[in-house]
């Protein structure tokens, strides 16, 4: 049996924009899911993962085009956003692993479309803002986006940023300094308890 406090589930999506203001007839909806499997004992990067999911009352914009690099042709072939909720439960563990993000705007943003269309919210109440501890465990009075924080940390910014699955395993890399620091909540022990977030 797995112990889920072995394993810890970073996510990160993007969703469609706009330049400016929003269409009236248009709401903001999750494109893509990137998400990274980190082992918090060996204390490593284990999985990489891509969900595209296909909007259902949103077009993707040039501006989002030119952010994330996805397209509305290719979001197209993506699953739905229920779908991509069951598959978050059946194959990463989602409702059982603790999770984490840069920020709430992940959390946040499940929260809202789960909602608007009546499916499962797929991960449980253990969820870590990474954003936030970053900047308390460095004592920074501000608190820095992703890129930021890489530089901060000295380390790379592997592959495109905005884009779901790379920002995810960017994440990862930032969780992983945390918890050599020994400032990461759930620590490296399997079994240790995780966080509500607040």
């Amino acid at each position: 049996m797995e112990d889920f406090g072995r394993y810890l589930n970073v996510v990160d999506v993007e969703a469609t924009c706009w330049e400016g203001r929003r269409p009236q007839d248009q709401v903001s909806e999750i494109i893509e899911i990137g998400l990274c499997v980190v082992d918090l004992l060996a204390r490593e990067r284990v999985e990489k993962h891509r969900i595209l999911v296909r909007p259902e009352r949103s077009r993707v914009s040039e501006f989002c085009t030119q952010l994330t690099g996805l397209t509305q042709d290719e979001v197209d072939t993506g699953i739905s956003f229920p779908e991509a909720c069951a598959l978050l439960e059946r194959e990463h563990s989602a409702h059982t692993r603790t999770w984490a993000s840069w920020g709430d705007y992940d959390r946040k943003q499940f929260e809202r479309q789960t909602a608007s269309v009546g499916v499962r919210y797929p991960f449980g109440r253990r969820h870590v803002n990474t954003k936030a501890l970053w900047s308390e465990a460095h004592g920074l009075r501000r608190k820095l986006g992703m890129a930021g924080a890489l530089e901060h940390a000295g380390l790379p910014l592997e592959g495109r940023h905005h884009s779901g699955a790379d920002d995810a395993w960017n994440i990862a890399a930032l969780v992983l300094r945390l918890v050599q620091r020994d400032d990461w909540p759930t620590g490296p022990r399997p079994g240790a308890p995780a966080p509500r977030s607040s």
